[in-house]
């Protein structure tokens, strides 16, 4: 049986490209998303190439559904030996002085609340034979609060405390913990549309670099690969 791997929010940035380099590493993936059009063109792709590929389609914002989602996923590729966890946000970002509880809660089930019933679902597997991997990435505002790309942030900051507290408890154990953080617009990410757009209309965005998400996903595949630090920035 090939080693498999979950890509939870299978974006056609970051985790397209997550995607496509553990499938070129012999991983058997499954794709996970709201919408299936985007998941059905990559998984046919993926599969002209040889890869095994499944396509699940699910909100990951609703928390309760996790247990029925893991079912689905270990139904069609058994328990799993890594997954990565990075969906977006439909909604953006807003200044931290206009932050009320009520947005601010609104964006812990997508970044927080599911990937924390994701790890109980998967981990306990991974513990028993010794092996497995936790894979994250999210945006440079996880660590350092920036102007006016407040919202999701918090959440993120709280996932990645999470983390960090999850990856000093079963590293020696075999388990991987590992978080990117970007601070860099992705090329064919949502955001990179958005700052593209934002630019020809004349609009102020915040100036930062941009990446090719292959670059990325080759940092991931390297972390993973060599268990050494659980977490990286770029640039």
């Amino acid at each position: 049986m090939p080693k498999s791997i979950v890509v939870f929010g299978a974006g056609p940035g970051l985790g397209h490209a997550v995607a496509r380099r553990y499938a070129r590493e012999g991983y058997a993936v499954t794709l996970v998303a709201r919408r299936p059009e985007p998941l059905d063109r990559l998984a046919k792709e993926l599969t002209s190439a040889g890869a095994t590929v499944h396509v699940i389609t699910a909100d990951l914002a609703d928390t309760g559904a996790t247990p029925r989602l893991a079912e689905q996923i270990r139904a069609k590729t058994g328990n799993l030996d890594a997954f990565y966890y990075a969906p977006t946000p439909a909604t953006g970002f807003v200044s931290a002085a206009s932050l009320t509880p009520q947005h601010a809660q609104n964006f812990m089930p997508l970044i927080f609340y599911t990937m924390l019933a994701l790890v109980q679902e998967f981990l306990p597997h991974m513990l028993e034979q010794g092996d497995g991997a936790i894979l994250t990435a999210q945006g440079g505002s996880t660590v350092q609060g920036l102007p006016n790309m407040s919202g999701p942030s918090p959440a993120q900051a709280a996932q990645r405390n999470y983390l960090q507290a999850l990856h000093a408890e079963v590293a020696e154990k075999g388990v991987y913990v590992g978080m990117l953080y970007i601070g860099a617009a992705i090329r064919n990410s949502a955001f990179h549309a958005e700052m593209e757009q934002g630019k020809a209309a004349g609009n102020w965005v915040w100036e930062m670099p941009t990446v090719d998400p292959e670059h990325l996903a080759d940092l991931l595949w390297t972390m993973h690969g060599t268990k050494g630090q659980r977490e990286a920035t770029y640039p």
